[in-house]
């Protein structure tokens, strides 16, 4: 809660205005279709893809939601010119309307369950299309997501562990993924420890078990700071430079 930290967020939010009208609006037909938002990047080349999964404040299907709200940071970020100068890459974000993780919903609330989501799996699809259409460097696709969409990302990986070069979930609500699949990806997990929707212990628990199964990943808590930790972890100053450093072996 330093000045200097708050003057990082406060700076992030004047240099991203205006940001999301460089996303293309696209969908994606399978068994259901999945609005999504597409960035191409200027630079040429094989480039990495950054796959961001919203949180249940972009619930929809109208192609909006998961660009605004909270959604903001982790759509934008990788977008600013200082990032796409240093790391040119394309950010695709998808919109479910029935979340990532997996869930029952003849119960209510729908509670999640063990298994790919369908959210996830049209995710996993639309990877895999883009990766065909576009000059995408298939060693250096990352996934990211707050909320519902962190526990979207332990999904993700715990169902694809060969696809993604990294993962950067944040205050990832519950899920039958525990933390124990796909322990070779590397990882950074973020939680704020005032968190009132998400309790901490959520993604203490998912790291102590990824530890214990013999994985290494980075965990940051702040303190003092609630569920809308995404205002820290985007401006996180090593965070581009850690996630773009990974390569998938």
């Amino acid at each position: 809660m330093s000045p200097q930290r708050i003057a990082l967020i406060e700076a992030f939010k004047k240099q991203s205005e205006g940001l999301e009208k460089k996303f293309e609006a696209r969908t994606h037909k399978s068994d259901w279709t999945m609005p999504y938002r597409l960035f191409r990047p200027q630079a040429s080349g094989k480039l990495p893809l950054v796959m961001y999964l919203h949180g249940s404040g972009g619930l929809g299907d109208d192609n909006e939601k998961q660009l605004a709200f909270g959604n903001v940071f982790g759509t934008r970020v990788w977008l600013l010119p200082e990032n796409q100068k240093r790391f040119p890459c394309y950010v695709v974000a998808p919109q479910s309307d029935r979340g990532w993780a997996r869930y029952d919903f003849s119960q209510q609330p729908a509670t999640p369950v063990p298994g790919l989501g369908d959210g996830s799996r049209l995710a996993l699809e639309l990877v895999s299309r883009l990766s065909r259409e576009f000059k995408i460097d298939d060693r250096r696709i990352y996934v990211t997501g707050q909320s519902m969409g962190g526990a979207g990302v332990w999904n993700i990986i715990s169902n694809g562990p060969r696809v993604f070069a990294a993962a950067v979930p944040l205050c990832a609500s519950l899920s039958p993924d525990d933390g124990t699949a796909a322990i070779d990806t590397p990882l950074w997990d973020f939680h704020g420890d005032s968190d009132q929707t998400v309790p901490v212990s959520a993604s203490r628990d998912r790291i102590a078990a990824r530890r214990k199964a013999g994985g290494h990943p980075l965990y940051t808590e702040y303190p003092g700071v609630d569920h809308d930790v995404w205002q820290w972890v985007y401006t996180e100053p090593q965070l581009p430079k850690w996630l773009f450093s990974q390569r998938r072996a």
